[in-house]
């Protein structure tokens, strides 16, 4: 109708203003950047509720699981203006994902807005204007069976993390989180540790040789698999206790290097033995997945997951690929008809087969709601086209979804792969090894190559491979052979024995853990970015390089939760929840049905709650302990790992802390041996601070080296000491004394004095005094606890250094060392230095230019980690600094951290770029701020708390025949109340 206007609410602004280019004048396009509702959190209920069955996690557990959403305060702004939006609106479509989470996002706002105007489910896979125009005149209903399941989802996340945290928290440590997905997650990188550790290594040696026909000496080279008949052993056929696990012969280093000198020697008989040919046939890999495109471009591309997701985000937002966050490799026909023609086109006909490949997915627990993850539209855009368009991260993730498309429409490649066994017999027996016969020994090597004769899709795209434990993985690249026939004698150009140990099996990566969730069905694809964030965030898991590294607290964690919670850290379990979860969304199952049996118990499951009625005492002392061997224990304690073992004092044990950048795997009993054995460090007396008398000492704490003093332990009858100013020694005052027999810890020998002269008595004071607490300082990072002198000791404990006095003002300039760095203070302005050193060199003429200087402008510039162009929206310079949480991206509005798994030196300038929009939609930070105190004079009257019932109407569905029966929700305004702190359990969002 002309004139109407319409709103569409998508769930980015990135998105809202893509789309906004393919609708007319009378459409208006807005975000609600995300969920605008969520549960609240029960320490902000309303007073009169939180006695009740919803005051523990705000769901009502007794009555029908109903949840108690609030609209955040960083969101009460986005929706007082969608709802102005409304007001003039003649239509709403709600826009949002067509997954769970999309359509709980669509069912919120509907509840929220409460339009009196037709409402529309406006759906689409890929943002392009036929997509858009299709998805307008291809409305739905909202589907509530999809909204019932992200419900149970999020309300099983809050009971999951509010019952089972607390429990971390008492008995490892605070700040701890569980959740089914993150948990699970957990425990797989331990368990691999817990492989590691026990893993014992076993060696083997074999040869490798190099043979040439006598005729064209064209060289190639092989590899011994028999002697005399047996089998050589490999690294196949040792188990994890490095036991022989096969028939199988070993050779060690005398023998095997024996049999290389023989087949030196003259008289070695060398033929092939047989050559087998077969034909080779490979096929291309299938579109992308969530899943695998995260593995790919962690392989190629060295991406983490979550950098992979946000890159693929913006790349959806834009419109150049189809949705991100799909479980199926299928392709529609718009998408194989473009494929294929694209193929033909830049690669020749012949590339593509005569039929359309058609893939299905093989994961668990699959939702193929969506098409694969694709360039967008009916022609797809060339890599090379976009080369103007888009930059960095952008442009290398859309070359490998391009590349991974095209060829997954493209033929197989065609070859051949050839076997050859060759012969070599020595003239006599070899010592060391069985003998055959007395005409020697007979060493048989193994030679393969492979001829791509025809290389199909090879042309466009070949999948990455992750080597497995032996260091193998699928031979991609082309190995040749020259012609050999059977009996033809080749010549021995080099034989080398070689040495192998058996390899440990290898941590996970962020790629091949995404490939063990998806393979057990735990989580959904699109939440492993999230869950990989989670491990990280929370200190369970450290990457060292590609590697996840499990910390010694995820040791306790896990055994605490087998040990307590078996059910809910098992992968079967664990898995089919995601099962029950789908029944729900296809309206199979009942939300409140599932949640009863998951957290009061039925036949399937035991209970949730009791379990926890029924976890009976726990010893902490015991799940934070790992035996490492005799008298040896790894203990977890709140300042982290250290290793104690008995001492000469059966009540004190000595402890030693476990450096922190030593993975599990590496403390062996015997490198923890020669932890416990090695002498002290630290607690090394510098001398005595003329000034006071007071011994320093240089120690290393938990916290790093730093230097102390305490006062020097002498009897009560010194009646005077002195103290050399250079070295610190005690001197000869004047006065008679007396050596002490005794001597301190440090092997000091102490001095005596005359008694002093007794003091008049007095009336004791009514106050106890209190002793003043012993300076400390923290070392420099130049400085070393070993190395570091009685003077430089006594300038780090004179800190904070003055500077001088500014001329104008008079005020005292102040050089100290924070926790964010070193810097000058003056009053309450401040400046940074640039190195600790200047807190002792810097003089007041340098103090002063430097408080010359503008605080965040010039003086700031040369600080940046790195610098780029412009930023297009805000047209000033973009620069990565380093600050207090970390390392982040400015362009002196706005501020965007780097995120956890990406580094500086991979952040280009369009990734810079990214990070400043995605901080910019999000919109500013939300202020905190203490609500006020009401006067203490006539209590206010209790107003009753505001009710309004939202209704989640029932959706007719094309695909269900059920009808989804009404459901309530009853949303009440939080009475006002004073903030007080308290732990909140981390609950995980899928």
């Amino acid at each position: 109708m002309p004139g109407t206007k319409k709103l569409v609410i998508v769930e980015s602004p990135a998105k809202a203003k893509t789309i906004g280019q393919y609708l007319g004048s009378d459409y208006e396009v807005l975000a609600s950047v995300g969920h605008i509702r969520d549960l609240i959190e029960p320490k902000n209920l309303p007073p009169e509720l939180k006695k009740g069955s919803l005051g523990k996690f705000s769901v009502d557990v007794e009555n029908g699981f109903e949840p108690y959403y609030v609209v955040s305060d960083a969101k009460k702004k986005t929706v007082a203006d969608l709802k102005r939006a409304l007001k003039g609106a003649d239509e709403l479509y709600l826009a949002t994902d067509e997954d769970r989470e999309g359509e709980a996002i669509a069912w919120h706002l509907l509840q929220e807005l409460k339009p009196k105007v037709p409402v529309k489910r406006m759906v689409f896979h890929e943002i392009t204007k036929a997509a858009i125009q299709q998805a307008q005149e291809n409305t739905r209903e909202l589907d509530t069976a999809l909204v019932d399941a992200q419900e149970t989802r999020r309300i099983l996340d809050r009971l999951y993390g509010y019952e089972v945290s607390p429990v971390l928290w008492r008995k490892v440590g605070p700040g701890l989180s569980a959740g089914r997905v993150q948990s699970a997650a957990t425990r797989l990188v331990v368990d691999r540790e817990r492989e590691r550790l026990a893993f014992v290594s076993a060696n083997y040696w074999d040869l490798t040789a190099t043979f040439s026909p006598v005729t064209d000496r064209l060289p190639f080279p092989s590899r011994l698999v028999r002697v005399n008949g047996d089998r050589i052993a490999s690294g196949r056929d040792f188990d994890d206790r490095g036991q022989l696990s096969s028939g199988a012969i070993t050779l060690d280093a005398q023998s095997a290097q024996a049999l290389a000198d023989a087949l030196y020697a003259p008289g070695v008989g060398v033929v092939v033995q047989s050559v087998e040919s077969k034909p080779y046939t490979r096929r291309p890999a299938a579109p992308f997945t969530t899943s695998t495109l995260q593995q790919e471009a962690a392989r190629k591309l060295r991406f983490s997951a979550r950098q992979t997701m946000s890159v693929a985000q913006g790349l959806y937002e834009n419109g150049y690929i189809t949705y991100m966050r799909t479980d199926s490799p299928s392709l529609s026909q718009q998408a194989i008809d473009a494929a294929r023609s694209q193929a033909s086109k830049l690669y020749g006909s012949e590339t593509v087969p005569e039929k359309p490949r058609v893939y299905t997915g093989k994961s668990k627990n699959a939702q193929e709601a969506h098409e694969a993850i694709r360039p967008s539209g009916d022609t797809f855009k060339t890599p090379s086209s976009l080369e103007g368009t888009l930059r960095g991260n952008d442009w290398k993730l859309y070359d490998l979804i391009w590349k991974r498309t095209v060829a997954s429409q493209m033929a197989d490649a065609k070859g051949s792969t050839a076997s050859v066994v060759v012969a070599a017999t020595t003239a006599t027996a070899v010592e060391g090894i069985a003998p055959r016969s007395a005409a020697g020994t007979l060493a048989e090597f193994v030679a393969t190559g492979t001829v791509i004769t025809f290389r199909g899709f090879l042309a466009a795209y070949e999948e990455g491979q992750d080597e497995d434990r032996h260091g193998q993985a699928e031979p991609t690249a082309e190995a040749k052979l020259p012609v050999l026939t059977e009996g033809q004698a080749l010549g021995i150009d080099d034989v080398e024995a070689k040495g192998h140990d058996t390899s440990a099996p290898p941590r996970y990566t962020e790629a091949s853990l995404v490939k063990t969730l998806e393979e057990l069905g735990i989580g959904r694809p699109s939440t492993y970015a999230a869950i990989m964030s989670t491990i990280v965030d929370r200190g369970y898991v450290t990457p060292r390089g590609t590697a996840l590294v499990p910390n010694w607290i995820a040791f306790s964690v896990v055994r605490l939760l087998e040990d307590y919670f078996g059910d809910l850290v098992e992968y079967d379990f664990t898995a089919s929840m995601e099962d029950d979860l789908d029944l729900i969304a296809g309206g199979e199952a009942d939300r409140v049905d599932w949640l009863n049996g998951f957290y009061f118990g039925n036949d399937t499951h035991r209970g949730l709650r009791k379990v926890i009625d029924n976890l009976g005492e726990i010893d902490a002392r015991d799940i934070n302990s790992i035996a490492l061997g005799e008298g040896l224990t790894l203990r977890i304690g709140r300042y982290g790992p250290y290793l104690e073992t008995p001492s000469d004092d059966p009540e004190t044990p000595r402890r030693v802390n476990v450096p922190e950048d030593m993975a599990p795997d590496e403390l062996t009993p015997a490198r923890a041996r020669e932890l416990i054995d090695a002498p002290v460090i630290g607690d090394r007396v510098l001398g005595l601070n003329p000034d006071s008398g007071k011994e320093v000492i240089a120690k290393d704490g938990r916290f790093g080296p730093y230097v102390t003093e305490r006062p020097v332990e002498v009897p009560s009858d010194i009646s005077d000491i002195a103290v050399d100013a250079e070295t610190g020694e005690l001197i000869d005052s004047g006065a008679p004394v007396e050596v002490s027999d005794a001597a301190d810890a440090t092997g000091t020998t102490l001095t005596k004095a005359p008694p002093a002269k007794k003091a008049p008595a007095k009336k004791p004071a009514a106050k106890k005094t209190t002793l003043p607490k012993e300076r400390t300082a923290s070392l420099f990072k130049s400085m070393d606890v070993d190395s570091i002198d009685l003077g430089t000791a006594l300038k780090l404990l004179d800190l904070p250094r003055v500077v001088g006095l500014d001329p104008e003002t008079g005020d005292e300039i102040q050089a100290q060392n924070g926790r964010y760095g070193p810097y000058l203070k003056k009053g309450t302005d401040t400046r940074s230095l640039t190195t600790e050193d200047q807190i002792f060199e810097i003089d007041l003429p340098g103090a002063l230019e430097l408080y010359a200087q503008p605080k965040y402008g010039a003086r700031r510039a040369s600080s940046a980690l790195k610098e780029f162009d412009a930023d297009p929206v805000s047209g000033k310079a973009i620069k990565i600094k380093d600050g207090r949480f970390g390392a982040y991206v400015t362009d002196g509005e706005t501020n965007a951290t780097i995120p956890r798994g990406e580094t500086v030196e991979e952040v280009d300038f369009e990734r810079a770029v990214q990070l400043l929009a995605d901080k910019r939609a999000k919109g500013p930070a939300v202020k905190k701020t203490a609500a006020k105190k009401a006067p203490a004079k006539k209590p206010a009257a209790k107003k009753p708390a505001a009710k309004a019932t939202t209704t989640k109407a029932a959706a007719a569905k094309t695909t269900a025949t059920k009808t989804a029966a009404a459901k309530t929700t009853t949303a009440r305004k939080p009475a006002a109340k004073k903030a007080t702190a308290s732990k909140t359990p981390a609950t995980e969002t899928d």
